[in-house]
C-alpha cells in the first residue's frame, strides 16, 4: 500500500514544470500520474493504478443521482495524463495550474493515497485555518 507523506517546495520551472520529490516519486509506478482537480483548489497527483481504482468507484455509483453527477464531472473533465521525466519533473497542464492559482511558488504534500500540489500562499493559509480549528 502507497503512503504518500510529507511536505516539499520544489519551484515552477519555464514551461510549468514542477519537480516530484524523490521521496513521493518512489511510490509511482511507472512514469505516468494523472493529474486533476482537487478541492480547496489544489492538484491531486495520483498514481495511473490509483487513478484508475478511484474512477471505477466513481464510475459505479448511479449516474441518476444529482451529486454523483456533479463529482463525475468535477473529477473527470480536469483531469489530464502526464508523464515524469528523467529528471522527475511533470508538466502541470495550463487549466489546472490556473485553477490552482499557482505562479512560481508551490507545495507538494503527500495526502496519503494521493500527493497534491498547492499554490505556496494558499497552502500556508489553509494550514494557518486547519490548525486553530484542531486546536481549538
Amino acid at each position: 500500500m502507497k503512503m504518500f507523506l510529507g511536505e516539499y517546495q520544489p519551484n515552477i520551472t519555464d514551461g510549468s514544470r514542477i519537480s516530484l520529490p524523490k521521496k513521493l516519486r518512489e511510490q509511482i509506478e511507472g512514469d505516468e500520474v494523472i493529474l486533476s482537480k482537487g478541492f480547496e483548489r489544489c492538484i491531486f497527483v495520483y498514481d495511473k493504478e490509483d487513478w484508475l481504482l478511484e474512477a471505477q468507484k466513481q464510475v459505479e455509483n448511479p449516474i441518476t443521482d444529482y451529486k454523483t453527477r456533479e463529482l463525475k464531472r468535477y473529477m473527470f473533465s480536469g483531469a489530464s495524463e502526464t508523464n515524469i521525466d528523467s529528471q522527475g519533473r511533470i508538466v502541470i497542464p495550463g487549466n489546472l495550474k490556473d485553477y490552482a492559482k499557482i505562479d512560481k511558488k508551490a507545495v507538494v504534500i503527500g495526502a496519503g493515497d494521493h500527493i497534491e500540489i498547492w499554490d505556496f500562499d494558499t497552502w500556508e493559509d489553509y494550514s494557518q485555518r486547519i490548525s486553530q480549528i484542531l486546536s481549538a
